[in-house]
């Protein structure tokens, strides 16, 4: 049967809803995206009291984060699979059902179990419709209009993980913990009747192609072994048996995934997309787009409420400033890559997040709210540049018959970045901080004069206070370590900052590599 006597087919609903059916279907696929995106980044500002309502430590906690990201970037390359077996609608409808199940299943759950398998299967479900939406531009948009319909689609990308805490932080103070896994039902259960009307259905009526378990099952033990082995290595020691052992596994695992991908004849993911070097060039900014995303998303909520004593509703709201100005931006980026190569607008996006990351090597206990949020909005503006210039620019690489693919391909690679962003973040952020806490507690040998002043100071305003003589001396010494612990924080916070500023400007290599080879194709093809 032809493509076009399909009622479900994308000429079919072009001829049922007119030009407008382009922005329907949009619409629709961003309803999963924004549902994704935000439940990804929304339970940063919840974990204290999710830790505290069940007892969890920083390690298991951090599952949250770190295994919806794994999650999500397990499943993400079955979305081509899954489309060309039962089309983008079916796929759309699992995807979003798995995805409320979940989220209701986590805001009910009465243990730590129940929790993180529900962010896990959110993840999984994310991960399948997240590919979906850039699918269904390139196919309704033509090229001369893909950019501007990528900066539509990029503020559910970016514009909700930016207002996710806000969000959170203020359910979180207002109700529970619980809302912020049913924040996102509105959109998860609209999307499914979008759907209905406007997804289209299966293209062809051939046989569905074998499915690459093997390839599936060596990334998933990847991932897990990787991923594991990175949070638990400080807590077990890099060294340790256990995690020497998922290391080795890990590397073992990848290798043979890249090697069965080259000789199956239906890879999950098709490695020859990356002999293009300018998709290549535009995977490796990808990865480092998703770190500083996901990874700055961590690392700044974290921050003002352990080194500010900011609630969660006011560590939510000093993201919502660049929400707003990623809501003016998106649209202008998308037109400005209809009109100036790609990898210009990406220079500029990647040079001014770095700009904005270099900037929060600066703060400190006393900085003050809205000068923090003028540097979130300084690197909102830059990743608001670099996505619909980079989904544009990798595509454009591709010709029709690999754009599947090709998504699916590009939004993995992101969230393998998100994922490995946060983890490592997560690492030097502790690293750091036990680094600078032990030579500052070092350097409190008693012949320190800052030290010195300082206790005498602490001692002074005590007895002043009435405090007998005898415990003057162990209040001082005690208000000393906090004060060493805090400041080691910072400090860690800073380096963390500055890591993701040099990776930003790292990033630039491979920018002007896709400049170079798009130059090239294009001359080949005068």
């Amino acid at each position: 049967m032809a493509e076009a006597a399909r009622p479900d087919s994308i000429d079919a609903l072009f001829a049922r809803y007119g030009p407008a059916y382009r922005y329907w279907v949009t619409l629709t696929a961003m309803m999963g995206t924004i549902s994704t995106v935000l439940t990804a980044t929304i339970i940063n500002v919840a974990l204290p009291d999710i830790m505290g309502a069940f007892g969890m430590g920083q390690d298991t906690a951090q599952l949250l984060s770190t295994g919806f990201l794994a999650a999500m970037t397990g499943t993400m390359l079955l979305n081509a699979w899954l489309v060309d077996a039962v089309g983008q609608r079916a796929t759309y409808l699992i995807a979003m059902g798995v995805f409320s199940a979940a989220s209701i299943l986590g805001g009910l759950a009465t243990g730590e179990t129940l929790l993180i398998t529900a962010r896990l299967l959110q993840g999984a479900a994310a991960g399948i419709l997240q590919p979906l939406a850039m699918q269904v531009i390139f196919q309704v948009f033509p090229p001369e209009r893909r950019g501007s319909a990528m900066g539509v689609y990029g503020i559910g990308v970016v514009l909700a993980p930016a207002l996710g805490p806000t969000l959170g932080g203020l359910l979180v103070d207002s109700f529970s913990w619980r809302y912020v896994f049913f924040i996102a039902l509105p959109f998860s259960l609209l999307g499914p009747f979008l759907a209905l009307l406007f997804m289209p259905g299966r293209t062809h009526d051939g046989p569905i192609r074998r499915f690459d378990w093997l390839g599936f099952a060596l990334l998933t033990v990847f991932l897990v072994t990787l991923l594991d082995g990175l949070s638990s290595g400080q807590r077990e020691g890099w060294r340790s048996d256990a995690i020497l052992v998922e290391f080795s596994v890990a590397i073992v695992s990848v290798v043979a995934f890249v090697v069965w991908e080259f000789r199956t004849a239906t890879p999950l993911l098709n490695l020859g997309l990356f002999s293009r070097r300018v998709f290549s060039s535009a995977a490796v900014v990808a990865f480092i787009f998703g770190a500083g995303i996901y990874g700055s998303t961590y690392l700044i909520p974290l921050f003002v409420q352990t080194i500010q004593g900011y609630t969660p509703t006011r560590s939510g709201l000093l993201l919502m400033p660049a929400g707003f100005v990623l809501a003016l931006v998106f649209p202008l980026a998308g037109r400005a890559t209809d009109r100036t190569p790609p990898p210009l607008t990406m220079s500029l996006g990647l040079a001014l997040f770095a700009l904005s990351c270099f900037l929060m090597t600066a703060a400190d206990t006393d900085t003050p709210f809205w000068t923090f949020a003028g540097w979130i909005v300084v690197g909102r503006i830059g990743l608001g540049l670099v996505l619909p210039s980079l989904n544009a620019g990798a595509l454009a690489a591709l010709p029709q018959t690999l754009l599947g693919q090709g998504s699916g391909a590009i939004n993995f690679v992101r969230q393998l970045g998100g994922a490995f962003g946060v983890n490592g973040l997560s690492l030097l952020l502790s690293d750091s901080t036990q680094r600078y806490a032990q030579a500052f507690t070092a350097a409190q040998d008693g012949s320190h004069t800052g030290t010195t002043a300082f206790l005498q100071a602490s001692t002074s305003l005590l007895a002043q206070s009435g405090l007998a003589a005898p415990e003057r001396q162990a209040v001082a010494g005690r208000y000393l370590d906090q004060v060493i612990a805090v400041q080691s924080q910072m400090m860690g916070f800073r380096e963390s900052f500055l890591s993701v500023a040099l990776l930003f400007l790292a990033a630039l290599l491979p920018t002007l590599l896709m400049a170079g080879a798009a130059r090239r194709r294009a001359a080949a093809a005068r």
